[in-house]
């Protein structure tokens, strides 16, 4: 995931977010992570699992959103609302959990609200000149991937989000550069591609697509009850939008290639082309949770019969101070 000024990359059960500072230093954070998934193995089925994998990344993506923020001097709430006082006072060192997860569910509220209802609520007005619930459901779903269009638009103008999106691309880079056998380094990390088929954008635009072709098949006529459905399924498109992304992350089938082409050409709004030193920040937060040496040793021995040694890194002893300068008199 692309934070402000940095990158998080998680691999089991670590995450290691590296944010270059105002001057330049960059500093990598590695922390511990249990999923839900491993802590309940029923939520690690399949169907099931990517409902609790999204929950997850929400809430990691928070913290380190969070975490890069305070690194690059960005003040967060600076003053605490009376309501958070109220919780500091009230529930201690666990009132920061309490707050991010009050943040997700305002955050899910409002996506619900904003890519789920409102397309169905102005989808519904076409009711007075069009009578085919087909019609009606197909515009339905054009509608809310062009609110999200228009939403990923009108906040890329912002400095800090197209910054962002630009780690974005710097994140794909380093992976895909992994992935297609190369050293990790600037320059190939740099002329990799900056779209990837396991992509958050991909998932949300996959979603989209199956829940125009679920909310075909189920058909609702009281707007209530079709707006209960809109949530309710959430879980259930959710599920299979994940499965789908797995098998696609995987698969260079003809057939999941073309399927995965939405959400790879979306891709091109949410990616941006990345510097050299953005890079360097992505390739010092996949070192430090991922051995992508002893990686490409395994997958492509064709090509590093020998391994690839670890860097060395010379040891520079300290110099001397230099002499106070006299001064001569004439």
């Amino acid at each position: 995931q692309a934070v402000l000024e940095g990158i998080m990359m998680m691999n089991k059960d670590k995450y290691a977010i590296a944010v270059r500072k105002p001057d330049k230093e960059i500093v990598v954070d590695l922390q511990p992570c249990q999923s839900i998934a491993s802590r309940h193995k029923i939520c690690g089925l399949p169907f099931i699992r990517g409902i609790f994998s999204f929950i997850d990344s929400l809430s990691i993506g928070l913290k380190t959103i969070t975490y890069s923020a305070e690194l690059i001097g960005e003040d967060i709430d600076e003053e605490p609302t009376g309501f958070e006082k109220w919780l500091y006072d009230k529930f201690g060192d666990k009132a920061e959990k309490i707050i991010m997860d009050f943040a997700i569910v305002i955050a899910f509220i409002f996506a619900i609200a904003l890519f789920m209802l409102l397309p169905m609520f102005l989808s519904n007005l076409l009711k007075k000149v069009v009578s085919n619930y087909y019609v009606i459901a197909l515009f339905e779903g054009l509608l809310r991937i062009a609110i999200f269009v228009a939403y990923i638009k009108a906040v890329s103008q912002m400095e800090d989000i197209r910054r962002t999106f630009m780690y974005h691309g710097a994140e794909h880079k380093c992976i895909n550069c992994i992935e297609l056998g190369k050293e990790l380094t600037v320059e190939n990390v740099m002329s990799s591609s900056k779209e990837h088929k396991r992509c958050g954008t991909s998932f949300i635009i996959i979603v989209m697509i199956f829940s125009i072709l679920l909310f075909m098949v189920i058909r609702v006529d009281n707007l209530a009850m079709r707006a209960l459905s809109r949530i309710v399924l959430i879980p259930v498109i959710a599920g299979v939008s994940y499965e789908f992304l797995r098998i696609a992350g995987r698969s260079e089938s003809p057939i999941v290639n073309a399927l995965s082409k939405p959400g790879m050409w979306m891709q091109g709004l949410t990616t941006k082309e990345p510097t050299p030193d953005m890079c360097e920040v992505a390739i010092a937060a996949t070192s430090k949770v991922f051995d992508w040496r002893k990686f490409l040793t395994e997958n492509f021995p064709e090509l590093y019969p020998e391994g690839i040694p670890e860097p060395v890194v010379e040891e520079v002893s300290a110099e001397e101070p230099a002499a106070e300068p006299t001064q001569e008199s004439e």
